[in-house]
């Protein structure tokens, strides 16, 4: 599991996963109807991409969402600033 606290993170992971299955970002983009430069801006933290946008990702690259409470350490608030 991991953290997502960010655009950046989330697209980082979504990036990762990607990889992992040895996908271009032209396939899993073509996959969900979208073209890699928005594919790309995606994994790079773009904060105004779609909802509808990430969770068709998620679905194509085998992940979900968990939403859960919140568990923070004083040096926790990285990535918290939007």
């Amino acid at each position: 599991m991991q953290k997502i606290l960010s655009p950046e993170s989330l697209g980082a992971a979504l990036r990762n996963e990607r990889k992992k299955k040895g996908l271009s970002q032209t396939e899993v983009g073509k996959s969900v109807g979208i073209d890699q430069p928005t594919m790309s801006r995606v994994e790079k933290g773009n904060p105004g991409t779609e909802l509808g946008t990430l969770f068709r990702l998620l679905t194509a690259l085998d992940l979900e969402l968990v939403l859960q409470k919140r568990q923070r350490s004083t040096d926790d608030t990285k990535g918290d600033i939007w």
